[in-house]
């Protein structure tokens, strides 16, 4: 049968727009795939049909001395598959591919790489620790693959100038260092301070920031550190150790398995030393109740998550979105567990950046969108504490606020709150 000019054209154009429209959901091939031979380079018909996916990679520790992190994948899994039910994002379904890295820089490489160029990721999302995003970023970064909001608070994160594809997603481990230095000053100024952190960037970046609030009184308030590793089993030496140097102050700056081996020995030790500890190792259910809640009762951190253990929330539209969604869709996940209400929060904020993409879900508008938030609250943050970001400044969050664990929650210190 014959066909007009114009049918012609019309069906040109229509294919044309698909294939782009497909291509936009995917990362940008490389030059040696687009140099290939036509015969060797994708047909429109796959390219269409990827249309209905947005292919998301992610590194999470689901074994080894990091997994109470795990939870944290699971309920990122749990909520893109609600998402996905009811439409996806502008009419597209997430898959979020989350593979297990131990914790473990080498097999964070291994298991990026497969993501990348095996599994053909848009991006690498939410990757946990500071050791493993240390080890992907320049791989990442020479690919132009996005590296985002990564659930670490290094300081090094914000540096879009050298690493434009990665962006972090905690507040600054400097920020809560100083936060906790401006506080001893504040209500202990005659104390000495003891520290206990763990041997890689996370613990020496908050030990920096905790440096940065002392000022020139650093070295004369800091009389004592041990550091220990993540592969140590215990760290009960450290903190023998470091109980002799008579300190009245101790800053626990750990992840969550020892963190709960950290409160539970210092109590044990009857050390009546004011505590500190890490925002990562504050989850009731994950640290503190294996630690013993009567050993961490009287414990300070730093908080920007409502507390799904707080009274404050009970009546909180947003708190009880959040039980709900736990009981439909992550029933085996602990509503005890801060961890998974930082999860939700991360994911409202990635399904917020993919909608702002639109149709152009190339790597480049990905970043652009995540560099673009302005006073963005999800309802689980604290009430004040929103995000904002821009091409020159990657940090999310500049706010905080202290608490103290009263034997059964985190009640907020009144009054008590600090920006970078």
């Amino acid at each position: 049968m014959r066909r007009s000019v114009s049918w012609w054209l019309t069906a040109f154009v229509s294919a044309s727009v698909a294939v782009s429209l497909g291509a936009g959901c995917q990362r940008s091939e490389s030059k040696e795939a687009a140099s290939a031979a036509p015969s060797e380079q994708k047909s429109a018909a796959p390219a269409a049909a990827e249309l209905q996916e947005i292919k998301l990679g992610q590194v999470m520790p689901y074994s080894g001395p990091a997994s109470a992190y795990g939870t944290i994948g699971r309920l990122e899994s749990a909520y893109f598959a609600m998402i996905n039910r009811k439409g996806g994002v502008n009419g597209r379904k997430i898959n979020l591919i989350s593979l297990d890295d131990s914790y473990s820089p080498p097999k964070a490489v291994e298991q990026v790489r497969k993501l990348v160029e095996q599994d053909k990721v848009l991006a690498i999302v939410n990757p946990v620790g500071t050791p493993s995003n240390t080890a992907i970023r320049k791989y990442l970064n020479d690919r132009q693959v996005p590296h985002l909001f990564l659930s670490t608070g290094a300081s090094k994160w914000n540096d879009p100038k050298n690493y434009p594809w990665t962006m972090g997603f905690n507040p600054s481990y400097r920020l809560e260092g100083r936060t906790y230095a401006e506080h001893i000053l504040k209500t202990l100024p005659k104390s000495k301070v003891a520290v206990l952190y763990q041997a890689d960037d996370f613990g020496k970046d908050l030990l920096a920031g905790l440096k940065d609030g002392f000022g020139d009184k650093a070295a004369s308030k800091i009389v004592a550190e041990a550091t220990y590793e993540v592969t140590d089993a215990t760290i009960d030496s450290q903190l023998v150790s470091l109980k002799g140097s008579k300190a009245d102050v101790v800053v626990l700056i750990t992840t969550p398995k020892f963190g709960a081996q950290a409160v539970r020995k210092t109590e044990d030790l009857g050390w009546k030393a004011t505590r500190y500890i890490a925002n990562v190792s504050t989850s009731v259910g994950s640290v503190l109740v294996p630690a013993g809640l009567d050993k961490a009762k009287g414990l300070i951190t730093v908080e920007y998550v409502k507390d799904p253990t707080d009274p404050r929330w009970t009546d909180d539209p947003a708190m009880k979105e959040w039980y709900a969604f736990m009981k439909s869709e992550y029933p085996s996940g602990d509503t005890r567990d801060g961890f998974n209400a930082f999860a939700y929060v991360v994911a409202q904020t990635l399904v917020h950046v993919l909608t702002q993409c639109g149709d152009d879900l190339s790597p480049k508008n990905l970043m652009k969108q995540a560099a673009s938030l302005k006073d963005f609250a999800p309802p689980m943050l604290l009430p004040g504490v929103k995000m904002n970001t821009s091409d020159t400044d990657f940090a999310t969050f500049d706010q905080l606020h202290l608490a103290r664990f009263d034997g059964q929650t985190w009640a907020q210190l009144e009054g008590e709150s600090a920006s970078r």
